[in-house]
């Protein structure tokens, strides 16, 4: 097919909730939750009071992450509350419509396709599809602004920063059918993108998965760069189980901060170059790529030998993620090329300046732009920093 960015391997539906604290007030009251019981912790919602207990808790540290829902019907009343907006989500899906906005074409792997697919999937992508079923499970997203406040009961929050809570039940990405005419799609590719995997529930299933995927990872020309992006696993060694098959396959394994603090297993201080340098040193250990990518709300940075070439990789990554926070899926080229002109983040450059003193010419770190919306979009921005990462990539 001659696509030089093959994109996999799932994609979803999204139902994107607008926040209303007056609602969220109601619902608990009328479930009468109080502060005691909000946590993070559950990771098998069956209730919207359990789901809502959830949301809480994310909203009272102000960090972001990903849940299951054990009861498709959680989603669906739950959503009811709420004004949503039905948009398309995963990794490879959201940074295929980013590339799209700037004339670069990809290639997609879809386990998902139905109408709404069909209507948000960029013209000029080609694509394949693994299910020959017409399907849908949407994932409920919840997105939080900085200052937002909600005080019901005895519960008196107010979130210190954006942040986004994504809450799947995904029969499809659950199972991850792979179309063998990947390898046929991706015989060309320059670049390939690895993600998807983290809401299977079954080892074995997830065993084959990876297999396959390493089977086209060897078939794949011998320059093309595969670049991984990791996320938040339901069953969290399923996240060292694909790692210990696909490493050695892998030339860029990216993150984001809340997924480098997990690695670490504590809460890191972005704007800390020791304590961030102390982390990259850790995570090395643990996943000994080629290039480590994290990618932050405040920086960019990739850490490994070369560091310095992928100074314009991580630029269009955070200009792409930039343009996203600012105007959600609706952004043009002419807004990607404005943020670019934007002020930078003086704690970002502050940052930047001190881990290079910290590791050297082994990082390379790119700070945040100053960006004055409130009203702003928190889902997908790692998928757009993706989507603006890829393109340096190709020769």
């Amino acid at each position: 097919m001659g696509e030089k960015i093959v994109l996999g391997f799932g994609n979803n539906i999204d139902y994107e909730i607008r926040w209303n604290s007056s609602i969220v007030e109601k619902l608990i009251r009328d479930f009468r939750i109080h502060a005691a019981e909000l946590n993070i912790d559950n990771n098998s919602i069956g209730t919207e009071r359990e789901l809502l207990i959830n949301i809480l808790g994310f909203l009272k540290d102000s960090i972001g992450g990903e849940r299951f829902i054990s009861n498709p019907k959680v989603i669906e009343n739950f959503s009811g509350y709420f004004s949503k907006k039905v948009t398309v989500g995963g990794t490879s899906i959201r940074a295929a419509i980013a590339m799209a906005k700037l004339g670069c074409c990809s290639a997609l792997h879809l386990v998902t396709l139905n109408d709404d697919v069909r209507r948000l999937l960029p013209k000029t992508c080609s694509w394949i599809c693994s299910n020959k079923k017409e399907t849908s499970y949407p994932h409920l997203i919840v997105q939080f602004h900085m200052g937002l406040r909600v005080d019901a009961n005895d519960i008196h929050l107010e979130s210190k920063r954006p942040n986004r809570i994504i809450y799947p039940y995904d029969i499809d990405n659950e199972i991850v059918l792979i179309d063998p005419g990947v390898t046929e799609m991706a015989k060309d590719a320059q670049v390939f993108l690895v993600s998807g995997f983290n809401s299977m529930h079954d080892e074995a299933l997830l065993e084959d998965r990876v297999k396959q995927v390493r089977g086209i990872l060897k078939a794949l020309p011998d320059d093309t760069v595969v670049f991984f992006e990791d996320a938040c696993y339901h069953i969290q060694k399923f996240s060292d189980i694909l790692r210990s098959y696909l490493l050695d396959d892998i030339d860029i394994y990216s993150l984001n901060e809340d997924e480098l603090g997990n690695y670490c297993g504590r809460t890191v201080v972005l704007t800390d170059p020791e304590d961030i340098g102390s982390a990259l040193k850790e995570l090395r250990k643990k996943i000994p790529c080629g290039i480590l990518v994290v990618h932050t709300h405040c920086w960019a940075l990739a850490y490994g030998e070369k560091a310095a070439d992928y100074r314009d990789a991580l630029l269009g990554g955070v200009t792409m993620a930039t343009t996203r926070f600012r105007f959600g899926d609706d952004f043009t080229s002419e807004n990607y090329i404005e943020t670019g002109r934007l002020p930078l983040e003086e704690e970002g450059e502050k940052f930047s300046c001190g881990i290079k003193g910290i590791l050297g010419n082994m990082v390379c770190s790119v700070p945040s732009f100053k960006v004055s919306e409130r009203d702003v979009t928190t889902i997908g921005l790692g998928d757009a920093f993706v989507g603006g990462f890829l393109p340096a990539l190709v020769k």
